[in-house]
């Protein structure tokens, strides 16, 4: 069998998009009042939630945690440190916290003296300088907001669902004018938790678009007017997702902000978890941000820097491995990830089997030569058909991970794992010869976040189909409120839901020349990129 599909996944052609998905790998950084703390309340670590978040799970009185800005005076605080840091890491670009839930701002603000400047001993803007020095490292600069405020009048709410009252409103419109006009070009917009109305959501989306049109906002503005999708903490899906996503991760799941009782332990250990993560991210098409949480004094936490240094010294051994390549078309494998740059296919060795041999399935473009990146070590190797396989090396060539370069001889192409043949009579594709592609959707907050199938797809062989044209019928339920995309190789029909289940759909016209026909079903003008498709195929009738 021949016929084959483009198996590098490219990014969107879209702006802000194609330069965020170009990003790849960021600094996150969870910084303020609560670092003073540590994760402590009155010489006793609090262990329920994140340490970010003490003053509610602690039950702070809110003038006892305001009082910890007198002691803010972060002297060890030093932007062009981070930022060494981040390019020591390999990182692109960094995103920090302006404000938190508890309201405290890192900026100058006008909106209110619970700020940097004005209620600390340090009495000057940490937004300002990191921008600045983001600036003089060539990082792009990016900022969380919350949009959940304890300080003007949000309550507790252990899942962070606050609804945002006028008041609350006026003041962050008021904030995000402020921080879009006052710090240079910010690449990214990294809003958090509450829930917000669908006209609040728009309204904050168009702050940001009137004054930072090249910066890519998070999913967490909710009601689905993000550009990029964040997924939940430190997730790491198990298959590719379509479309712009990310997965923001910290170096400790238990915690975002500085933790002075937080167990660190083996370096070597948390640098290979988290880079797999990262290299899994990557080879499904995600940006990674992993944060660091400083103490209270402004200083770096000394493992946090040894990992992220592990980590970035291993992405210089392997310079073109990771970051600029992209996700691939082919399956995913049980010892470990694949991601690609043209021809160049790079293979991740997580698990090493006994056999010391691994396959690459469903691989159309011819081999020229395998072995180990970053090296002039051959391996020996052997192609039959769609089948790579690989012998690796006695021992491992890299204390982390084991990077294996695939030389191809053009792009990277591949069979499609579900293939339906075309006979004399048309086909009958059923529901589990079809792809789906995911990614998720909410409905305005964060404990709402679903998996969402908005697109199905079939891969038709032409073995002894002759005819030029081509009609289907699909069989299964669709909504009658929408209207869906019906898509045979570049030619389309929209179809309303009333009439897609039962009734022919074409005809599409053929090339004699393809062998490979695509079809998709997706929905036409749908409200947002992942608005789940709506419709349960049973099978569909090909003639």
């Amino acid at each position: 069998m021949t016929v084959w599909i483009p198996g590098e996944v490219q990014p969107l052609k879209e702006e802000p998009l194609n330069h965020w998905q170009q990003l790849q790998y960021g600094m996150f950084i969870h910084f303020g009042l609560y670092s003073v703390l540590g994760g402590e309340w009155k010489g006793e670590p609090v262990k329920k939630g994140y340490s970010e978040q003490i003053q509610m799970w602690a039950n702070i009185p809110t003038e006892e945690y305001e009082g910890i800005a007198k002691e803010f005076s972060i002297e060890n605080f030093d932007p062009d440190e981070i930022c060494s840091l981040a390019k020591d890491a390999g990182m692109n670009y960094i995103v920090i916290t302006t404000k938190h839930h508890d309201g405290f701002c890192l900026f100058d603000t006008k909106t209110t003296d619970y700020n940097i400047v004005q209620a600390t001993p340090f009495k000057q803007d940490v937004i300002k300088l990191l921008s600045e020095a983001c600036e003089r490292h060539d990082l792009g600069f990016g900022i969380y907001y919350s949009l959940v405020d304890w300080h003007l009048g949000h309550s507790f709410d252990y899942d962070n669902n606050n609804p945002i009252p006028a008041h609350i409103e006026s003041k962050i419109e008021e904030q995000l004018t402020e921080l879009m006009t006052n710090y240079g070009p910010i690449v990214e917009v990294w809003f958090d938790m509450s829930s917000p109305t669908e006209e609040q959501s728009e309204l904050f989306k168009n702050i940001v678009r009137q004054y930072q049109p090249k910066a890519a906002i998070n999913g967490r503005i909710w009601n689905n007017r993000g550009d990029f999708r964040t997924l939940n903490d430190n997730q790491i899906p198990d298959k590719s997702l379509s479309g712009p996503w990310q997965t923001p991760a910290s170096i400790y799941q238990e915690t975002w902000g500085y933790r002075k009782w937080q167990e660190r332990t083996d370096v070597n250990e948390k640098a290979l978890h988290l880079l797999q993560s990262l290299i899994s991210v990557r080879a499904r098409g995600g940006n990674y941000l992993l944060n660091i949480g400083p103490r209270g004094d402004g200083s770096i936490v000394e493992f946090e820097a040894d990992v992220l240094k592990k980590i970035g010294k291993w992405l210089k051994r392997h310079p073109k491995a990771v970051l600029g390549t992209h996700s691939t078309q082919l399956p995913k494998q049980s010892w470990g990830e694949m991601t690609v740059n043209h021809d160049q296919l790079y293979l991740h060795v997580f698990h090493w089997p006994e056999s010391k041999e691994i396959t690459v399935s469903h691989l159309i473009t011819d081999v020229l030569d395998v072995k180990i990146d970053n090296s002039k070590q051959s391996l020996s190797w052997s192609k039959d058909g769609q089948e790579l396989k690989v012998t690796l090396p006695e021992e491992k060539s890299d204390e982390l991970i084991t990077t294996i370069k695939v030389v191809l001889a053009d792009e990277l192409r591949v069979i499609p794992e579900k293939i339906v043949p075309l006979t004399h009579d048309g086909c009958e594709i059923d529901s589990e010869q079809l792809e789906r592609e995911y990614n998720y959707e909410e409905k305005g907050n964060y404990t709402s976040l679903v998996e969402t199938n908005f697109k199905k797809l079939a891969y038709l062989h032409r073995k002894d189909f002759a005819k030029d044209e081509m009609t289907l019928t699909i069989e299964g339920d669709a909504s009658q409120h929408v209207n869906y995309r019906i898509r045979l190789n570049g030619f389309e029909k929209v179809v309303n839901g009333k009439d897609v289940i039962g009734k022919p759909i074409g005809p599409f016209t053929l090339s004699k020349d393809d062998d490979l026909f695509t079809l998709e079903i997706a929905l036409h003008n749908p409200i947002h990129l992942y608005q789940d498709l709506q419709m349960t195929i049973d099978r569909i009738q090909i003639k």
